[in-house]
């Protein structure tokens, strides 16, 4: 029961339904305050307890001063929990430990249980194997469930152990299409009241469902495994960006060229840990799929959140995909009622703005390594010709003009150049180079829910077919829609035969190739690429292009559009233009261009309009959680506590509680530390914990080996996220990762000073001999450090390497968050100082003193840091708020929510 000193309880009528709600303007002040900060304040309202949420708390928001620096600490309490299962099934993995580790300190296991609903979507776990053929959707399910008995059974048992826990099984979509489609609730009923729909989800793009009006975010699995368990999130009242839309799109540009135009325009303004929040004209001119575009890539712009207000838009999307008429009512009723309907001409309290007029917005690809790097369609073979040169040898860029040109439009002068021969199967040859497209994937979250670029990408298919184009044979294409709906209009529409022809043929339905689940490359192409270190390609509709993350083989990532990605596996290469270069050649031997199979808008919306309906979601979702005949025919473990499978590779019991007691230890001091890692700017947590393949020679391949489990079987480092053995072997293994104190090293590799002259060693041996020796290790790194996906085994992994601080220039939010969340120090350079500034090789000893501050209750704001070679310098403690320092002084989020679940 909220305290209510304000006088905030009061009740909204909707037809026959009486709520209880807690009135916004109750509070002075609330008026002026952005969508996303009343959101907040009525979080507060209702869930005041006089002791962590008071009065002052509510005040707080209420005075809210826009242009002050974010200090004052809240706590929210998530109406929800998402998850997929990437993230998901070491968060069941992690409750499953919990109950032990109550039982073993003499509490009651059923207490860990979860409060709120919690929601899990396989998506993950889907790999585009097979491809290019009717049955590949079936093949590849059939692989997916052969390779993942073991976790899916897991989860059976988690859906049947704990209360409030459900599973959309797998072949049913992508977690974020599912929750805005179906799973979100945009105002909240339970107990008898009304409010906004809130979550926390286990995936970075989470903020898909702002474009729903609903505020959410992605957080790590450990930080939402205390959201299920009652704890709120500990936050600062953040600063709220406003972005003020203006005009309307130009035909021929699409949601994703908006997207990548937005996303290169917050980078560049830093909005880091801030909310982000649309208003204006434009805004009602933007489609509910778009809304839910731009917000899916906060992430990739780096806010918290990147929300939309309700208006008759959501509505009408809410009345679309089935919610009943009773819930939609109330969800405008309940909005008019507390100030959170869109007003077009309204200029909210904002603390930075910025403005873009939709009409300037051109189309545009991102690559070939961050998605921020917005590069204009025109420009893109050009800019391509540039980037090249930091993929090829030193002797190749130096002799590009000696290279011959080949015939084929695929390559230009001037350009690096290695032609290569490659056979097919069938005995026919071609010729690949630089800059061949060898993936091309509509996938991911991001652009699969839109049915409008999903539809004009299909129009392109039909254009090119009856041009009597089809993609070129050294490209992978493949098609995974975010939900089942895709492929009914398509089928409607009668597009589905032309995606076929042109190779997007449905491989399943999940998240596949922007994850790092796009398969391997047909053999003779890969080894083409491999024997000729070429510096191939992949074009995918996806948020994420990181290095190492798409496919082993391929070095230059590119996110586009569904429609261009279509053209470019046509096209074939990234050396072609594709505004002004022909695509091929149709019947009669005329050139095709990229105009002559674009559809107008028009074409588009008509399909839109007249091929998806209602009744496609309702049949979609009405038993969503029941599965199929595999899902349902997965035997089922039972009890309140796991039974834990010695032999297994998939699911074991952490070691996170082992030793742990009800009292909590002093934190102390660091000295003799050792560098495990010297990174530099942007590393991701791609970079730290890959999801994607696992190669052989690896410790985590070695480790598989040993425990009889063939190469074919090694799956991916996402899908063995319940094994710590594993996960702990792969941390720091990317592929692509640059450790600068093993300088000539790609991958997991480190020096290993345990051994005299400091050996070259896999990141993993050289920890465990660290950790032998008693040594703590530390992490140096630049900006933007843990950039990317929520991906707690970023934290975990680092803290089981026996890391025990990272000092970088500046983090992403979730990552410094998971760090302290698993009892590793965030500390930061000072401002304007970096590991090069300081002289720091990474060959010295480190040692951190006045940590031991935080035993007096209080947090330092710097600690001294001094080396072995005399460097001396104050790093800032990143250790924000006073529930995170709370975390920190008991090892970790998961132990301080067990101790205080066992104390209550």
């Amino acid at each position: 029961m909220s305290a209510n000193s304000f006088d905030a309880r009061s009740t909204l009528r909707v037809g026959d339904e009486s709520y209880e709600i807690f009135k916004l303007d109750k509070v002075e002040g609330s008026a002026r305050l952005p969508y996303s900060l009343k959101v907040l304040l009525e979080n507060l309202l209702r869930t005041e307890d006089g002791a962590n949420i008071t009065a002052d708390h509510i005040r707080a928001i209420g005075g809210w001063d826009s242009q002050a620096q974010p200090s004052q600490e809240i706590q929210f309490t998530p109406a929800r929990v998402i998850m997929q299962d990437f993230t998901g099934v070491p968060c069941v993995v992690d409750l499953a430990t919990m109950r032990e580790a109550v039982k073993e300190l003499g509490g009651d296991p059923k207490k860990i249980n979860p409060l709120a609903p919690a929601e899990l979507v396989i998506d993950h776990s889907v790999i585009a194997d097979k491809f290019g053929t009717k049955d590949a959707f079936g093949q590849n399910v059939e692989l997916e469930y052969g390779r993942n008995k073991e976790r899916y059974q897991f989860l059976r048992w988690g859906q049947t152990a704990f209360d409030e826990f459900k599973v959309v099984p797998p072949g049913t979509g992508i977690v974020h299409q599912v929750n805005i489609e179906h799973l979100a609730r945009t105002v909240m009923v339970r107990n008898g009241q009304a409010y906004p729909d809130t979550l926390v989800g286990t995936d970075s793009h989470t903020t898909m469902v702002n474009g729903l009006g609903v505020l959410g975010w992605g957080v790590g699995g450990i930080e939402a495994e205390a959201a299920m368990l009652g704890q709120p999130v500990s936050m600062l009242i953040p600063r709220v960006v406003g972005f003020k839309l203006t005009g309307e799109l130009k035909p021929g540009t699409t949601a994703t060229d908006l997207v990548l135009t937005i996303t290169e325009m917050l980078r560049k303004h830093g909005v880091v840990g801030k909310f982000v929040e649309f208003y204006g004209e434009g805004v009602a001119a933007t489609s509910l799929a778009n809304r839910a575009t731009i917000g899916n890539m906060s992430p990739e712009f780096g806010s918290t959140a990147a929300i939309f207000p309700i208006d008759d838009e959501t509505l009408n999307y809410l009345r679309l995909t089935g919610r009943d008429a009773q819930q939609v009512a109330l969800v405008e009723a309940y909005a008019k009622e507390q100030g959170l309907w869109l007003d077009p001409k309204a200029e909210p309290d904002f603390s930075e703005k910025l403005e873009l007029d939709l009409a300037t917005v051109v189309p545009s690809i991102a690559g070939p390594k961050r998605p921020q790097d917005r590069i204009v369609l025109a420009n893109a073979a050009q800019q391509f010709a540039q980037d090249v040169r930091n993929y090829v040898s030193d002797d190749e860029e130096a002799g590009k003009e000696s290279f011959p040109a080949s015939d084929s439009p695929a390559t230009s002068n001037g350009v690096p150049s290695k032609p290569t021969t490659v056979t097919a199967p069938d005995g026919s040859t071609y010729e690949i180079d630089h800059g061949a497209v060898t993936v091309a994937a509509i996938t991911s979250c991001t652009n699969t829910s839109n049915p409008y670029v999903m539809v004009a990408a299909a129009l392109v298919a039909k254009k090119a077919v009856e041009k009597g184009l089809t993609r070129k044979p050294w490209v992978k294409t493949t098609l995974a829609p975010g939900s089942k709906v895709v492929t009914d209009y398509f089928d409607k529409a009668g597009l589905t035969p032309y995606l076929d022809k042109v190779g997007f043929n449905l491989v399943g339905y999940g998240c596949t190739t922007c994850i790092g689940n796009s398969g391997p490359l047909p053999e003779e192409v890969s080894k083409a690429v491999n024997d000729n270190d070429l510096a191939v390609t992949s074009v995918l509709s996806g948020n994420r292009n990181f290095e190492g993350r798409i496919n082993p083989d391929v070095k230059m990532n590119y996110l586009a559009s569904p429609p261009l990605v279509v053209a470019y596996a046509i096209a074939g290469s990234m050396k072609v233009d594709i505004t002004k270069d022909a695509l091929g050649t149709d019947q009669d031997g005329k050139p095709v261009f990229l105009a002559d199979i674009w559809p107008t808008e028009a074409e588009v919306n008509d399909v839109v309009a007249n091929a998806i309906g209602e009744d496609m979601f309702n049949k979609s979702y009405q038993d969503v959680f029941a599965g199929d005949a595999q899902w349902q025919a997965l035997p089922i473990p039972t009890g309140n506590t796991f039974e834990w499978d010695s032999e297994s590779t998939y699911v074991r019991k952490p070691p996170y509680f082992e030793g742990m007691t009800m009292e909590t230890t002093p934190v102390e001091d660091i000295t003799g530390a050792r560098v495990l890692a010297k990174l530099g700017d942007s590393v991701t947590t791609d970079h730290i914990s890959p999801a994607g393949a696992i190669k052989a020679d690896t410790p985590a391949g070695k480790y598989l080996t040993e425990h009889g489990i063939e190469r074919r079987d090694f799956n991916s480092y996402g899908s063995r996220r319940g094994n710590h053995e594993v996960m702990i072997r792969g941390t720091f293994a990317n592929i692509r990762l640059r450790n600068q104190i093993a300088p000539g090293t790609e991958g997991g590799y480190t020096r290993d000073f345990t051994q005299d002259g400091g050996p070259v060693s896999f990141i993993y041996d050289a920890s465990q001999n660290y950790q032998a020796a008693g040594t703590p290790l530390a992490i140096l790194a630049g900006k933007e450090y843990g950039s990317g996906s929520s991906r707690d085994w970023a934290a975990k992994g680092t803290a089981l390497l026996g890391v025990k601080a990272v000092i970088a220039e500046s983090y992403e939010r979730i990552h410094r968050s998971n760090l302290i969340g698993m009892g590793v120090l965030p500390l930061q350079f000072p401002e304007g100082q970096n590991a090069e500034t300081l002289g720091l090789t990474g060959e010295e000893a480190f040692s951190f003193t006045g940590v031991t501050e935080l035993n007096n209750g209080t947090t330092p704001r710097t600690v001294k840091v001094t080396t072995d070679t005399g460097v001396e310098f104050d790093a800032v403690v990143r250790i924000d708020t006073p529930g995170e320092a709370d975390y920190y002084r008991n090892g970790g989020i998961l132990q301080y929510v067990l101790r205080s679940l066992i104390r209550s």
